[in-house]
């Protein structure tokens, strides 16, 4: 695994201190979306399905930056849309850096070359860039061909500026195993610091909905990955080794929706990053009025297919502190991709999905009115 040592030092602090303070919920990473508007319109992307008059919103600086105070946790990924389409990211980017957390970038890298002389490297700065499988792969998935083209230039011109840089990938049913691992071997030969992978994300209002992976496919399909680069251990992932044995199979866990909270044009998403299903105006809501029993696999059938870092990830993160011994284990000898699967989690008692969308929408104008009076009062008391 390719996890920078400043990251497990600040991060195992992080866990360890909540563990000794005895804090049940607690924020691992926070997922920010300062805009949902995006260049591209990919088939499996469900954030970019609103009317212009939201598209055109964007988080500012001030409530970008008063969120990543609120949350408190130690890593913040801003995503969309996408993020360099927001003017001011450089002014977001340095101020999450100034505080020492780690800011990661999740671009499609179509305006890195334009935009990147407005960032500094840090150790504490990352540019995730979107890369979807090979240059079929990628353009197929993205809709639109050149995108991979262009997207490894400006890759490689930001480890030319002393960058630091990743990719993610999201694989859907149609991914062929034996390819992915081609591309796995092609991106570590082009010199980046890490990859991140997942499969794909079920959003319930993506144009194409037939390419989502349930469970028993998606663990077949990591088993079939892992297995073509010794276990994972021929790449330089960037996550948690627990994470990817689980997404093999070889684990059953319980998803911790409260790890990975997303922060929105529209405030705090509730439940999580994936889930639309309500939104509040402060994390301290979001943390203690949501009921967290109420989701998740096993309990809410909208869950029942998902295998997502945003929801599972924390889980393993937080096993490994456990069970350091397991995460060790997973390390050394990579990932079991042959022998029987960990029995899955029951879905005979999960309550009916439920269908908030224009709710949600409807709401936009109360949470910015929210908001507004918030900084006023800020101001006020300042004053």
């Amino acid at each position: 695994m390719a996890i920078p040592f400043r990251y497990i030092a600040k991060i195992g602090a992080y866990l360890v201190k909540q563990h000794l303070l005895g804090v049940r919920r607690y924020p691992l990473v926070l997922m920010m979306e300062p805009l949902f508007r995006c260049n591209l319109a990919c088939a499996g992307c469900g954030k970019i399905d609103y009317p212009d008059h939201i598209l055109n919103k964007r988080l500012s600086v001030e409530d970008a930056l008063r969120s990543v105070d609120e949350c408190g946790a130690p890593v913040v990924v801003v995503a969309g849309g996408e993020p360099l389409l927001h003017k001011d990211l450089p002014e977001i980017v340095e101020g999450i850096v100034a505080r020492r957390k780690f800011a990661i970038v999740c671009t499609n890298a179509l305006l890195l070359a334009k935009k990147i002389d407005h960032f500094k490297p840090s150790p504490y700065f990352t540019w995730s860039i979107h890369l979807d499988g090979d240059k079929e792969m990628h353009d197929r998935a993205v809709c639109q061909d050149g995108v991979y083209e262009r997207a490894v230039e400006a890759l490689k011109l930001a480890k030319s500026k002393g960058f630091r840089v990743t990719t993610n990938s999201t694989f859907f049913s149609d991914a062929d195993p034996e390819r992915v691992a081609k591309f796995l071997d092609a991106t570590t030969a082009l010199g980046v610091d890490g990859m991140t992978l997942s499969p794909g994300y079920a959003y319930e209002r993506a144009p194409d909905q037939t390419h989502f992976l349930n469970r028993t496919r998606t663990k077949e399909l990591f088993r079939a990955i892992l297995r073509r680069g010794r276990g994972g251990k021929a790449w330089g992932l960037t996550q948690s080794t627990l994470f990817m044995n689980f997404l093999a199979g070889n684990v059953s866990y319980r998803c911790t929706p409260w790890g990975m909270p997303l922060r929105t044009v529209f405030g705090w998403q509730r439940p999580c990053y994936l889930l639309g299903e309500g939104y509040v105006p402060t994390f301290k809501q979001l943390m203690e009025e949501t009921d967290w029993d109420a989701y998740g696999v096993g309990n809410y059938e909208k869950c029942a297919d998902c295998m997502v870092h945003s929801g599972f990830e924390a889980t393993a993160v937080a096993d490994s502190v456990r069970r350091p011994w397991r995460a060790a284990a997973v390390a050394l000898f990579g990932v079991r991709t042959e022998g029987p699967m960990a029995p899955d989690v029951s879905l005979e008692n999960q309550r009916p999905a439920e269908y908030v969308y224009d709710e949600n929408i409807a709401r936009l104008s109360e949470i910015r009115e929210h908001e507004a009076q918030q900084r006023a009062e800020q101001r006020s008391t300042a004053a």
